[in-house]
This record gives C-alpha cells, sequence and structure tokens, in this order.
C-alpha cells in the first residue's frame, strides 16, 4: 500500500499513530509450520475491463465526523435505516442515521498506561463492527492489554460488556458474523491470521493460519466477508485479496489469491455481480472496482472526495464508503453512493 520502507513507516507512526498505520499495513508473528505455497487463481490485469461492471452515481457526502475528537471512520455495519461505523482514535461505535444524524453508542476507556503497549501501532483504538440478525451490535477494541482486547457488545445502557477475550498480541481489525454457524470471525493483522468465537460468547480459537494472511512488514489480514461458500479476506502488505473455503465441518480450506496489484487494502464488498468486488485502497485514497477476472479500475479518488479510504459496504444497489482521513485531509466523512450497472 505504502511507497514507504518499514523504517520510514515506523518513524510516521510516532506522529500519524493508529490511523495512518491503518492505512500503512502491519507486520505480524511467521506461522511455525511451512504449509504448500499458496495458489494464485487470478490477477489483476493491467487493462480493465470496460464493455461490463459495476459503476458509481449520484455520489455523495452523508456524514461529516469530528477529526480533532478522533472521529476517524474504520468499518460498517449495516442495519435499517442506516449504518454503524467505529471510530479508531475516539475509540467509539456510531450510528448514523439516512439523513446523516450521528449517534455515539458506546465509547471504550483508555486502557491502564494509555493503551501504549497495543502492537505495532502504540495506540488503542475501535476497530472492526458488525451487527447480528436480532439487532445486536458487537465491535473490536484493540489495546495490548488482556481483559480489553476482544469482541464488545454495545448494550442498551451503553455500557459495554466483553464478550469475547483476545490475546493482548493480537491486533483485531475486521469482525463478520458466520450466521450458518453461529460464531465470529476475526482478522488479526499482526498475528496474520483469522481467529473464531462462538457468538453466545467464551474462548477463541484459530480458524486460519494461512500464510496468505501473513503481514510482510505491517498488516496483513485486513478486511473480511464470507461470500460463496468461503472466507475472503484482502491482505493490506501484500496488496491481495485471498479466498479460504469453508470445509463441511465449518474448518478452512487453502487459500487462493483472487486478486493482487491492490497495496495498502483496507476493507472490501461484494456488489451482487458474482464475485465483483469494490476495494477501498487507504493510503491511496482509492474505491477499486475488482471484477470477476480480476481487472481493475478505479471508480473514485481524491477529486471525488476520497480522503484516506477505509471500508465500502454494499446494501442493494447503494454503496457506503468511509474515509478515515488518516494520511490526505482532514476531513473524515461517510459517503454514500448509487450502484449503476453497464
Amino acid at each position: 500500500m505504502s511507497p514507504y520502507r518499514p523504517t520510514r513507516l515506523r518513524r510516521r507512526a510516532a506522529t500519524l499513530g493508529l490511523a495512518a498505520l491503518l492505512a500503512a499495513v502491519a507486520a505480524a508473528p511467521a506461522a511455525s509450520a511451512t504449509p504448500a505455497p499458496t495458489a494464485v487463481l487470478a490477477t489483476s490485469p493491467t487493462h480493465p475491463d470496460h464493455a461490463v461492471g459495476t459503476l458509481l452515481g449520484d455520489v455523495r457526502v452523508l456524514a461529516h465526523f469530528d477529526r480533532a475528537a478522533g472521529q476517524v471512520a474504520e468499518s460498517i455495519a449495516l442495519e435499517p435505516g442506516g449504518v454503524v461505523i467505529g471510530m479508531i482514535h475516539a475509540r467509539q461505535v456510531v450510528r448514523v442515521a439516512q439523513d446523516g444524524a450521528v449517534q455515539a453508542l458506546a465509547t471504550m476507556p483508555l486502557p491502564p498506561g494509555g493503551g501504549t503497549t497495543t502492537p505495532v501501532v502504540g495506540t488503542p483504538g475501535v476497530t472492526g463492527v458488525a451487527r447480528s440478525d436480532s439487532g445486536v451490535v458487537y465491535f473490536l477494541y484493540s489495546s495490548g492489554q488482556g481483559g480489553l482486547t476482544g469482541i464488545w457488545q454495545v448494550r442498551r445502557s451503553g455500557e459495554p460488556r466483553l464478550v469475547v477475550p483476545l490475546p493482548a498480541d493480537s491486533f483485531p481489525n475486521a469482525l463478520v458474523i458466520d450466521g450458518k454457524r453461529d460464531r465470529f470471525l476475526v482478522t488479526d493483522s499482526t498475528g496474520g491470521r483469522i481467529w473464531q468465537a462462538p457468538l453466545r460468547g467464551g474462548e477463541a480459537s484459530v480458524w486460519s493460519a494461512d500464510p496468505a494472511l501473513a503481514p510482510n512488514g505491517f498488516f496483513g489480514a485486513n478486511g473480511m466477508k464470507i461470500h460463496d461458500g468461503a472466507v475472503w479476506a484482502g491482505n493490506s502488505d501484500q496488496g491481495t485479496i485471498v479466498r479460504i473455503p469453508v470445509t463441511k465441518d465449518g474448518g478452512s480450506g487453502r487459500a487462493t489469491v483472487r486478486a493482487t496489484q491492490l497495496e495498502g487494502i483496507d476493507d472490501f464488498d461484494f456488489t451482487g455481480r458474482g464475485t465483483e468486488i469494490l476495494a477501498a485502497i487507504n493510503q491511496a485514497s482509492k474505491l477499486v472496482r475488482v471484477s470477476t477476472n480480476g481487472a481493475q479500475e478505479t471508480l473514485l479518488d481524491a477529486e471525488g472526495g476520497m480522503q484516506g479510504t477505509t471500508a465500502v459496504a454494499v446494501q442493494g444497489n447503494r454503496a457506503y464508503v468511509t474515509n478515515g482521513a488518516n494520511l490526505a485531509g482532514n476531513d473524515p466523512t461517510l459517503m454514500l453512493a448509487k450502484l449503476r450497472r453497464r
């Protein structure tokens, strides 16, 4: 994602903090075993396929956030009548209604010592969010401390509840609910793995530590979705999207690389046209369409309002896009666009 080498990224980390590193990708321990090389099924052709593919129209800003207050928009969970968003530095979960009104649902406390032990970035933050079919909102908190790092539930009282603790040395980033198997799935960006845990809460275990999830300097596995009988994950450092099939017993199969040349990919979502994807490229401030054959086309860039693009969520013929304004600009936003087929 970034033109900077790891040493330069570390120097920038001291001044830019967590949001910059979420834009900058991460590192993690290497796997203890040496599995077979990851298969590559599709790369990213240089020339996009202009004959087909989804475009965006009626692009507008739905909500502006308070950058000075730490409202760096990081993740999106869809819900009826709006969306729920994780705010990194503010350590908040907020709801945004269709009219753009913003309501804080929960705020996490600073850990003792300020969270300087948070892996790689040294700053605690709320990252992924998810909403169950019953309407319960969950979110991830990374603090570098046991008893705080993990999956949390937003309660009506506004007092969050820890549902699944995760190791202090992990960096939980994307949160997905696998309703078919009543479980959470969580990417660990510095650990290069995907955790699973019961939806009712309890102990987490590693679902996959495939080498395709590993970082190469900073962040590996980042955004994640369940689609087409598999778990799909973006790797920020490696600039890839990988597909990991779900076995009959719910386990993980061997990963295959489905797209490349997406350095700095943060989050992504499927458009509803097979495996066509919209990918949020953080440091480059772009929203990129990845076709089913791997061809790429930039749909929005800085001229279209992208500022440190962090997440995308598709709902019918609409796409929500968050901008964290990490390394570019100072206006974090939630944008809304219509999907147009061609």
